[in-house]
């Protein structure tokens, strides 16, 4: 069972037919959920696979969205109507916009709480409190 916020998360997400969740660390649940769903997920994270708690169920991909960013193109694993990404750093922004823009796809994210988006972006609040922000076009 997920949290409020969670719920609230994958609820917004569940919008779109396709996600990839940048940085999916140690917290699966959302992608766990949006496929339990059927929206078509993919997850991608620096980290090594072995060391993190993604579901064989939701296809796992590893990479750096900074080097992602710096291609000619991203990679096939970022093609999705959506990219998103949970408690997103503020160095990671500008790269992750930079991929979603390559893969022709919105963006959205949460930041850490105490960290305002260090891209131009609409700020959306989601049930149970939880902030969301979309990334504008054209900045």
């Amino acid at each position: 069972m997920n949290s409020p916020p969670e719920n609230a998360l994958v609820a917004r997400f569940a919008t779109y037919g396709s996600a990839v969740e940048i940085g999916i660390g140690r917290r699966p649940a959302v992608a766990v959920a949006l496929a339990e769903q059927g929206v078509d997920v993919t997850v991608v994270d620096i980290a090594d696979p072995d060391h993190l708690e993604v579901p064989a169920a939701v296809p796992f991909v590893r990479d750096d969205v900074v080097a992602a960013s710096r291609r000619d193109h991203p990679g096939e694993a970022y093609e999705a109507a959506v990219l998103y990404a949970l408690n997103l750093p503020p160095e990671l922004h500008r790269p992750a916009l930079a991929v979603a823009r390559a893969v022709d796809a919105d963006f959205l994210f949460t930041t850490l709480g105490y960290d305002p988006p260090s891209i131009a972006a609409e700020t959306e609040s989601l049930p149970a409190g939880e902030t969301l922000y979309v990334a504008r076009g054209g900045e």
